[in-house]
């Protein structure tokens, strides 16, 4: 009950604060080609149309920023709002039952939130390093919270823990390599965040559905994110190789 009590009075002050924080921009919010020309600059001149999951994913981002930023709602506020799902994910799917129904949806508005944020910065030209910073911390916190319910929900401690190793090892290449001088994405992999959102979300959902089997769900879920996190290391550590391989020494 005291976790439900503080989750609904950190709601309150983060929905007083979202409300008095807004600005609404003085230029037009761009459509999603202007989104998209605005977006690339900022990942290196990555061209996201070579992905059609990652434009897939950028378009339904779009469709759900651009009212926001007409609003003038702050990317920071959204970034906390992210972070805030993921702790109601840890509520509900701890009270069990079919609770986890609903903790799967939410956690897929989390996992959303994430690429709100970023989007709501770009269409508004309001990003900035120290949102960057916070929005990489709630990530990786949020990111604990999910492997957290899916260890809660059944998976084993060890499996979750190695999901965890994979999934840190990934941002920590990416963050390294553009630290190295490597100034694009260099690939989409398989462990992208909205993918492993995905899997997080199923593992939680489908516990929901199938009760009694909620723990193997739970497990199955925690070892599909090990493989998709060991592939994508393969995937990132070959193009970051050929990259690095290939740019000018400073």
């Amino acid at each position: 009950m005291i976790p439900l009590i503080a989750l609904l009075a950190a709601a309150g002050l983060l929905l007083a604060a979202t409300v008095a924080s807004a600005r609404r921009p003085t230029a037009a919010v761009p459509d999603f080609d202007g989104y998209l020309a605005r977006w690339s600059p900022l990942h290196g001149g990555y061209d996201p149309r070579r992905s059609a999951p990652l434009l897939g994913w950028l378009r339904l981002s779009h469709a759900a920023a651009r009212p926001l930023a007409r609003r003038g709602v702050l990317p920071d506020a959204l970034t906390l709002w992210g972070l805030w799902l993921a702790l109601a994910v840890l509520v509900l799917a701890e009270a069990g039952g079919r609770w986890p129904l609903l903790a799967g949806w939410v956690l897929v508005f989390s996992g959303l939130a994430d690429t709100l944020d970023g989007c709501v910065a770009v269409l508004t030209e309001r990003a900035t390093r120290w949102g960057y910073v916070l929005d990489s911390c709630v990530d990786r916190a949020a990111d604990v919270v999910y492997l957290v319910v899916l260890d809660l929900a059944g998976a084993p401690t060890p499996v979750a823990v190695a999901a965890g190793a994979a999934m840190f090892s990934l941002e920590y290449l990416r963050a390294r390599a553009g630290n190295a001088g490597m100034g694009e994405i260099g690939v989409v992999t398989v462990g992208e965040r909205a993918n492993r959102v995905i899997l997080c979300s199923a593992g939680i959902f489908f516990g929901g559905v199938y009760v009694a089997r909620a723990g193997l769900v739970a497990t199955l879920a925690a070892w599909a994110l090990v493989a998709v996190g060991a592939v994508a290391l393969v995937q990132l550590g070959v193009a970051v190789r050929r990259s690095l391989a290939t740019a000018p020494r400073g």
